[in-house]
């Protein structure tokens, strides 16, 4: 039975392609995402201290994922990604860092994920896929489904990344990341010994 919250030992590991070089140093667009609390956030308002992570797509227990989903570079492991920012939650706080995780998801899909897995913080909905096209974010595109697993969702997807944002501009961009249950660790090392907080 399909299990989301682990992760098989021999995942290929992304690798940099370049296409997040041009997010470093970018100002956070006045574009509008609907966020799993129901509420719309503006992305020009997060002018205080954030992490925002990007996943490509949640699974479903017991559900198959798409055929060859784990021989893509960089597509499996959504649910370990979020949930070590979930364990991690408080030490972000205590920083004074918000965290968002943002997916093109629909709303209903990532309100599912975010209650069964308890993550206490915002999932935010690019399923328009504005935010992808304004920013011009590295993307995947989905393998054939196979039956039984909602899309929950278009089939472009944004890869796997996380950044740090300060006053509304993106300050540092983890891409690619891997292992995804390592990146909230990783980024919460940096935020601790960076010199930025």
């Amino acid at each position: 039975m399909h299990d989301p919250t682990t992760l098989p030992p021999d995942l290929p590991v992304p690798q940099d392609d370049g296409a997040a070089v041009h997010l470093n140093g970018s100002r956070l667009p006045p574009l509008s995402l609907i966020s799993t609390s129901g509420r719309s956030q503006n992305l020009a308002e997060i002018t205080g201290k954030a992490t925002l992570f990007f996943y490509p797509r949640s699974g479903v227990p017991g559900r198959p994922p798409p055929d060859g989903w784990d021989l893509v570079p960089g597509a499996r492991g959504c649910t370990p990604h979020s949930c070590a920012y979930r364990d991690l939650a408080s030490e972000f706080a205590a920083l004074g860092v918000t965290i968002f995780g943002i997916s093109t998801q629909t709303t209903e899909y990532q309100r599912e994920f975010a209650e069964r897995t308890h993550l206490g913080f915002e999932l935010l909905s690019d399923s328009d896929l504005a935010l992808t096209r304004a920013m011009n974010l590295p993307t995947m595109q989905m393998p054939p489904i196979t039956d039984g697993f909602p899309p929950g969702g278009p089939a472009t997807l944004i890869k796997r990344m996380s950044w740090y944002c300060d006053g509304g501009v993106i300050q540092k961009v983890w891409y690619p990341v891997f292992p995804p249950d390592q990146n909230a660790a990783t980024v919460l090392a940096w935020l601790r010994s960076s010199g930025t907080l």
